[in-house]
């Protein structure tokens, strides 16, 4: 009879390093590295554009560090999994665990599924710093606040782990079947703008540690003040890598714990808090990707209009930061944070669109399309979410440009038809001098459009809509 094998089930942690559930699946012997792109089990938190793109890329740079020994398939994830342990006499299965409310849904069916056949399904956290299931208040109930959440909660609980070495990969088995492969599951559209995206990024777990490397080196001093300012450096763009488990956020913590403590590197393990607080919601609040967190708002008029969003979609606001950051996101997969903050208080409060709007172009759009931190940002920003910015709180774009982007370097950069202007007549085109208009060669309406709402009457109309809300 043949020996007992295992399988690994990759998802959320495409990498070699710091993964338990990769080592502990090798440490148990002859074992099958199989990834499963299950559309219709995921819905509409399918992968997607460039998310779609990332996985792509980031599957072909995990095979070929497995030298070629990793199953691509597509299908139903319980079929295939049952399917493949009665083939090749599997007693044992591993994954990392993900917090999506339909991977935890599809884990269960899998672990029932597997469980019929007497073979175990073993369950490791490789993708988050803590379990969900760790941090909660003393009387037992989930936080909704992160100041305590990450100071009281996770900062008490015990430290994250120390990251793993690099699994032994010669216990790998080659399965060949005729319908695996990576082009077989179809993830590129052959679309010239895949190309473009590219361009700003290696995709593989090399390409997360060079990240790394150049954050720590360049970005890390100054960050907490300098993440503000989007033509600064003090960003780390390991955002996308943690999305796909190209790297641990144990690997990233422990690279700036180790440092001399510093305020920056304060501020930068917070940010790492934040993204182990939106998926402590999303974990803890299924309908959190749909539905308000905060119960009120649901009467709160949203002007759901699509000629509207069309317009902030390809950066045609007439607001020069608001379009930067839009074309920044057409064009590189990604946006800086200050501007994300920028453009969906934009859409959602100048313009009153809702955010699910903005959550499913950014869904679509980013390399980093994560359904945790999507949901709840865009649910922060909008005012209805959990540690929400309070409504009154409208970021007015000027004034932010002209705060965080003081000599026009990021607007110029994605907007090059206003690179003649300078200072407010930059920020706030359609307040310039017609002649300095004249001068850079702007036309407004005909070479970059004019403002589509009035902001001060917008912010007006956005407070009463709340206010209106509070009233029913």
């Amino acid at each position: 009879m043949a020996s007992e094998k295992s399988i690994m089930w990759f998802r959320q942690d495409l990498r070699l390093k710091d993964n338990p559930a990769l080592r502990e699946a090798l440490a148990s012997g002859p074992t099958i590295a199989v990834y499963i792109l299950d559309d219709e089990s995921a819905g509409d938190h399918q992968h997607i554009g460039a998310s779609r793109l990332w996985l792509h890329h980031a599957l072909t740079a995990l095979e070929s560090s497995l030298n070629g020994k990793l199953l691509c398939l597509k299908g139903n994830s319980t079929l295939i999994l049952q399917s493949l342990c009665a083939q090749h006499n599997v007693a044992s299965v591993y994954s990392s665990f993900c917090c999506e409310p339909w991977r935890i849904r599809q884990d269960e069916e899998v672990r029932e599924a597997l469980a019929e056949q007497n073979v175990q399904f073993h369950q490791l956290n490789s993708s988050f710093l803590w379990w969900p299931q760790e941090i909660n208040k003393p009387d037992g109930s989930p936080y909704k606040v992160f100041t305590p959440f990450y100071r009281r909660g996770c900062l008490t609980a015990k430290q994250p782990r120390k990251p793993l070495l690099t699994a032994d990969t010669g216990k790998l088995v080659q399965i060949n079947m005729p319908e695996a492969g990576i082009a077989k599951l179809r993830l590129l559209s052959g679309k010239s703008w895949e190309e473009r995206v590219l361009k700003s990024w290696q995709v593989s777990e090399e390409g997360a540690e060079k990240q790394l490397l150049t954050f720590l080196k360049e970005g890390l001093t100054g960050y907490k003040n300098g993440r503000n300012y989007p033509s600064l450096p003090h960003i780390s763009k390991l955002s996308p890598f943690l999305r796909h488990g190209q790297i641990s956020p144990n690997t990233v913590w422990w690279a700036v714990a180790n440092q001399e403590p510093t305020p920056d590197n304060d501020h930068f393990l917070s940010e790492i808090g934040w993204r182990e607080f939106s998926n402590n919601l999303l974990f803890h609040n299924n309908k959190l990707p749909e539905e308000n967190f905060r119960a009120d708002f649901s009467q709160f008029e949203w002007e759901e209009d699509p000629q509207v969003i069309k317009r902030w979609q390809r950066g045609e606001t007439g607001v020069p930061i608001v379009d930067a950051g839009m074309r920044e996101l057409w064009q590189t997969g990604f946006m800086h944070n200050r501007v994300r903050m920028i453009v969906a208080s934009y859409l959602t409060k100048n313009l009153r669109q809702h955010w699910r709007a903005g959550a499913n172009w950014f869904w679509k759009t980013l390399v980093d399309a994560d359904l945790a931190n999507n949901s709840a940002s865009w649910q922060w920003v909008a005012g209805c979410g959990a540690d929400a910015a309070p409504y009154f709180r409208i970021f007015n774009p000027v004034t932010q440009a002209q705060k965080f982007d003081p000599e026009g370097v990021y607007i110029k950069t994605y907007l090059p038809e206003l690179k003649r202007l300078s200072g407010n007549d930059l920020f706030a085109p359609w307040q310039a001098p017609q002649q300095s208009l004249l001068n850079a060669g702007v036309l407004l309406g005909e070479n970059y459009p004019k403002p589509m709402i009035d902001l001060a009457a917008s912010r007006k109309a956005a407070l009463a809509a709340y206010e209106a809300m509070k009233g029913k």
